[in-house]
């Protein structure tokens, strides 16, 4: 199977908090980055459907990260892939 992703991946660890109506808010730990999204470790995020909007916020760093909006589109048990969308 041939590798179809547009954007590569690079590991990265950080907590992100991600907010839906469905739970609140929570925090949560990243596996990888791209240009184009992040996957989001967290048992909770599992339930969440395909195409489910999100927003996320990179936490602990030394100034407040922007409020990012991303899609659901992947869906494992230990997390979500997400894709950023545009506001």
């Amino acid at each position: 199977m041939s590798n179809q992703r547009q954007y590569p991946r690079t590991p990265m660890r950080c907590r992100i908090k991600i907010c839906h109506p469905s739970f609140g808010e929570l925090v949560a730990q990243t596996r990888d980055l791209s240009d184009g999204g992040v996957y989001v470790k967290h048992p909770a995020l599992a339930a969440l459907p395909q195409g489910t909007l999100v927003t996320g916020q990179v936490q602990d760093l030394p100034i407040e990260a922007p409020v990012l909006q991303m899609e659901v589109m992947r869906v494992d048990s230990e997390g979500v892939g997400l894709r950023f969308t545009e506001r």
